[in-house]
Protein backbone atom coordinates (compact mmCIF):
# COMPACT_ATOMS: atom_id res chain seq x y z
CA UNK A 1 0.00 0.00 0.00
CA UNK A 2 1.12 3.12 -0.68
CA UNK A 3 0.83 6.35 1.06
CA UNK A 4 -1.92 8.03 -1.34
CA UNK A 5 -3.61 4.95 -1.04
CA UNK A 6 -3.48 5.32 2.84
CA UNK A 7 -4.38 9.27 2.56
CA UNK A 8 -7.22 7.92 0.40
CA UNK A 9 -8.47 5.74 2.90
CA UNK A 10 -8.24 7.90 5.59
CA UNK A 11 -10.04 10.19 3.23
CA UNK A 12 -12.91 7.46 2.86
CA UNK A 13 -12.95 7.15 6.82
CA UNK A 14 -13.50 10.51 7.34
CA UNK A 15 -16.27 10.70 5.31
CA UNK A 16 -14.45 13.01 2.57
CA UNK A 17 -15.39 12.64 -0.84
CA UNK A 18 -12.01 12.06 -2.47
CA UNK A 19 -8.63 12.87 -1.40
CA UNK A 20 -6.32 14.85 -4.28
CA UNK A 21 -2.76 15.24 -3.42
CA UNK A 22 -1.99 18.98 -2.85
CA UNK A 23 -1.27 21.22 -6.03
CA UNK A 24 2.36 22.62 -5.05
CA UNK A 25 3.41 26.27 -6.43
CA UNK A 26 6.69 28.04 -7.24
CA UNK A 27 8.24 29.10 -4.25
CA UNK A 28 8.11 32.27 -5.37
CA UNK A 29 4.79 32.53 -5.55
CA UNK A 30 3.98 31.21 -1.73
CA UNK A 31 7.15 33.46 0.14
CA UNK A 32 7.94 36.73 -0.59
CA UNK A 33 11.77 35.89 -1.72
CA UNK A 34 13.38 39.48 -2.26
CA UNK A 35 16.54 40.36 -0.95
CA UNK A 36 15.66 42.82 1.53
CA UNK A 37 13.01 40.37 3.01
CA UNK A 38 15.88 38.23 3.13
CA UNK A 39 18.30 40.08 4.79
CA UNK A 40 15.80 41.84 7.66
CA UNK A 41 14.15 38.18 8.30
CA UNK A 42 17.98 36.72 8.82
CA UNK A 43 19.03 40.07 10.59
CA UNK A 44 16.19 39.17 12.66
CA UNK A 45 16.86 35.62 13.54
CA UNK A 46 20.75 36.65 14.42
CA UNK A 47 20.13 40.29 17.01
CA UNK A 48 17.54 38.05 18.63
CA UNK A 49 19.79 35.50 19.68
CA UNK A 50 22.13 38.01 20.03
CA UNK A 51 19.45 39.87 22.87
CA UNK A 52 18.97 36.66 24.66
CA UNK A 53 22.63 36.01 24.80
CA UNK A 54 23.32 39.56 25.93
CA UNK A 55 19.96 39.12 28.69
CA UNK A 56 21.56 36.14 29.85
CA UNK A 57 24.83 37.34 30.64
CA UNK A 58 23.59 40.55 32.15
CA UNK A 59 21.50 38.21 34.76
CA UNK A 60 24.57 36.33 35.17
CA UNK A 61 26.92 39.10 36.11
CA UNK A 62 23.76 40.66 38.20
CA UNK A 63 23.93 37.24 39.97
CA UNK A 64 27.79 37.37 40.45
CA UNK A 65 27.88 40.90 41.59
CA UNK A 66 24.89 40.24 44.15
CA UNK A 67 26.66 37.09 45.17
CA UNK A 68 30.11 39.16 45.98
CA UNK A 69 31.91 36.86 43.15
CA UNK A 70 33.42 39.96 41.45
CA UNK A 71 35.73 42.76 42.69
CA UNK A 72 35.06 46.13 42.08
CA UNK A 73 37.46 46.09 38.55
CA UNK A 74 35.81 43.16 37.59
CA UNK A 75 32.15 45.02 37.83
CA UNK A 76 33.32 48.05 36.49
CA UNK A 77 34.52 46.00 33.43
CA UNK A 78 31.42 43.79 33.04
CA UNK A 79 29.21 46.83 33.05
CA UNK A 80 31.12 48.93 30.60
CA UNK A 81 30.90 45.86 28.27
CA UNK A 82 27.40 45.05 28.95
CA UNK A 83 26.77 48.51 28.33
CA UNK A 84 28.57 48.58 25.14
CA UNK A 85 27.13 45.68 23.83
CA UNK A 86 23.43 47.16 24.59
CA UNK A 87 24.21 49.84 22.37
CA UNK A 88 25.67 48.25 19.51
CA UNK A 89 22.67 46.42 19.17
CA UNK A 90 20.43 49.47 19.39
CA UNK A 91 22.48 50.36 16.62
CA UNK A 92 22.14 47.13 14.32
CA UNK A 93 17.78 46.97 15.15
CA UNK A 94 18.24 50.83 14.04
CA UNK A 95 20.46 50.06 10.85
CA UNK A 96 17.96 47.15 9.80
CA UNK A 97 14.52 49.10 10.96
CA UNK A 98 13.31 46.63 13.97
CA UNK A 99 12.32 47.36 16.91
CA UNK A 100 12.97 45.68 20.34
CA UNK A 101 9.97 43.99 20.18
CA UNK A 102 10.79 42.46 16.71
CA UNK A 103 12.85 40.28 18.26
CA UNK A 104 10.82 38.50 20.72
CA UNK A 105 9.64 35.54 19.63
CA UNK A 106 6.13 34.05 20.23
CA UNK A 107 6.26 30.75 21.63
CA UNK A 108 3.09 30.18 21.84
CA UNK A 109 1.54 28.22 25.38
CA UNK A 110 4.91 29.31 26.41
CA UNK A 111 5.07 32.72 26.07
CA UNK A 112 7.29 35.09 24.63
CA UNK A 113 10.89 34.26 24.11
CA UNK A 114 12.74 37.41 25.26
CA UNK A 115 10.88 38.22 28.85
CA UNK A 116 9.45 41.70 28.92
CA UNK A 117 10.40 43.45 32.48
Amino acid sequence: MTGRDEAADLAAALGEPRWTAPRVRPLDRRLAVDKDSVERGLASLVLTVIELLRQLMERQALRRVDLGDLTEEQVERVGATLMALEEQMTQLREYFGLAPEDLNLDLGPLGPLLPTD
